[in-house]
């Protein structure tokens, strides 16, 4: 009864969604594995050929494309690795690459077409993640569920906090880079000062599980839950709710103004965009082939998507904007 109960809430909570169907599909070369806004009328692609890519969706073309140095795996093998986390601010772009030795990774900035390395298999740090909080300072999450801030002008670490035991997740920053929000296997999600590492607040109990994916957005902040649930909560009052999916949650995203999310809620790799306040879908946006791995928006009007692929979607709603 229980199980009928809940799939018609889901499917009552859908009717009326409008269908969008996608504005543009970017090809890459490889598997999309992250993806972030570059500068105007740009995104970054990071793949699991071993490259990381900037297209203009403007102008629909390739304008960038940075090769990393191959890996050898286990068996000795030369192979292409993975560039699993990407990022940009002004000018310098910040690629996270696995380095083929203990499961530590590569880091590296690329500007002004010169890639420097910053971090090699010898320093041995397994870094998941990598943001620019400032162009000379980064913000690193570790498997172990540090989080570190890194001074690039002075070569060493102003901090390197640990925030759990659980194993890390993702991290999200706010528009103003002062926050970050960390989730971890634990389903809790930490909100941290970017610039001392100190946790402001421990949000709990709308996800029971791993939490894939967060997003940061004025005072909201949304989850992507392994135990099928899309939440989402208020920073200030610690409070939030949560929406059943039909299938693991991998990916959300936070509109600009953060009173809708993005969530992939179903096994067929559609993002229903949910009103927060009244739990809604308002758009459902059909045409992703593989399981989503990112979700991010541009502005109120436009989305990209990525998922384990070689195809980078993006997405118009009709909010009036061009």
């Amino acid at each position: 009864m229980r199980i009928v109960l809940l799939f018609l809430l889901f499917l009552f909570s859908y009717l009326g969604a409008k269908d969008i169907t996608p504005f543009l599909t970017i090809k890459v070369d490889g598997l999309a594995k992250d993806i972030a806004l570059g500068k105007e009328n740009q995104l970054v692609i990071g793949t699991d050929s071993g490259k990381m890519m900037v297209y203009d969706y403007k102008d629909k073309k390739f304008v960038k494309i940075v090769q990393v140095p191959k890996i050898k795996d286990f068996m000795g093998d030369i192979i292409d690795t993975r560039v699993s986390s990407v990022d940009y601010l002004d000018g310098r772009y910040l690629l996270v690459s696995d380095s083929g030795v203990g499961g530590y990774s590569d880091l590296r900035i690329h500007e002004n077409n010169k890639t420097i390395d910053i971090f090699t298999e010898n320093d041995k740090l397994p870094i998941i993640e990598a943001k620019f909080i400032t162009k000379d300072k980064i913000l690193l999450g570790f498997l172990s569920n540090e989080v570190a801030l890194y001074d690039l002008k002075n070569k060493k670490f102003l901090y390197k906090e640990q925030l759990t035991e659980s194993k890390f997740s993702d991290l999200a920053l706010n528009e103003d880079r002062s926050l970050a929000a960390v989730s971890c296997e634990s389903g809790e999600v930490d909100i941290v000062s970017t610039k001392d590492g100190k946790i402001l607040k421990r949000l709990s109990g709308l996800n029971l599980d791993n939490v894939y994916r967060v997003d940061l957005k004025k005072d909201m902040v949304s989850c992507a839950g392994q135990d099928r649930r899309g939440a989402w909560y208020n920073i200030k009052t610690g409070k939030g709710d949560y929406i059943e999916a039909k299938f693991l949650v991998y990916a959300t995203a936070l509109s600009p103004d953060a009173k809708e999310a993005a969530f992939a809620l179903d096994e067929k790799n559609n993002i229903y965009i949910i009103d927060l306040a009244t739990k809604a879908t308002k758009y459902l946006l059909k045409g992703q082939k593989s399981t989503l791995n990112n979700i991010i928006y541009k502005d109120k009007n436009t989305l990209f998507s990525a998922s384990d692929d070689e195809y980078v979607l993006m997405w118009k709603l009709d909010k009036g904007d061009k």
